[in-house]
């Protein structure tokens, strides 16, 4: 069943309850699927979840967060030469330059304990979390989902033949005051849209 699908369903009493006494949140959620895991993380976080099942769905989505912010005609910041392909039909000014409206990437994971973001030089070269634009959006895939950033980290180290990539950090401050960790290191609050693909 697709994540969507879950998401619109009924909730099920095995589902966690937050107002009982027994719950804590350093307790893993347990029973929750990888998709929705992450899903109640990065929203909890303060991000901006859209999920789209085809490609018509996607470019719809990308349009109305152009319309919300009024970032047509804009400069933004993309290192990723496919993405600048797949969106060129939106007027915007595909461009390296140092004040970019938004910032445009893909990720190297979707991480669900924590909602975290996983980026590494591959898509911000070697930018620090703070240097990036305060307005990113991420396009994913649904099978770049993982259960924890170590799952993460060994896929960039299986995909990787002859080099690990540097820079490996997540983003999961979305203007939220939840804790950080040791991956989170001189992050700044981002206001992220999350552009998610099903795949699988």
């Amino acid at each position: 069943m697709s994540l969507f699908k879950r998401l619109l369903g009924k909730k099920t009493t095995s589902d966690p309850n937050p107002d009982d006494p027994g719950h804590s949140k350093y307790f893993p959620e347990n029973g929750l699927p990888v998709d929705e895991k992450f899903t109640r993380k990065f929203s909890k976080n303060g991000g901006k979840f859209l999920y789209c099942e085809n490609w018509e769905e996607i470019e719809q989505a990308f349009d109305n967060i152009l319309l919300e912010n009024d970032w047509y005609e804009q400069d933004v910041w993309c290192m990723d030469d496919s993405l600048e392909e797949k969106f060129q039909g939106y007027n915007l000014k595909f461009n390296k330059t140092d004040d970019p409206c938004f910032a445009f990437s893909r990720c190297e994971s979707l991480v669900a304990a924590n909602g975290a973001i996983l980026l590494c030089s591959n898509q911000i070269k070697e930018k620090k979390l703070n240097e990036l634009p305060t307005n990113i959006v991420v396009f994913a895939t649904t099978s770049q989902l993982v259960e924890t950033i170590s799952e993460g980290l060994r896929l960039i180290k299986s995909k990787s033949d002859k080099f690990i990539p540097s820079n490996i950090t997540t983003i999961q401050d979305f203007e939220s005051d939840e804790e950080k960790d040791f991956m989170s290191y001189g992050s700044s609050t981002k206001n992220l849209y999350l552009l998610l693909l099903e795949d699988l």
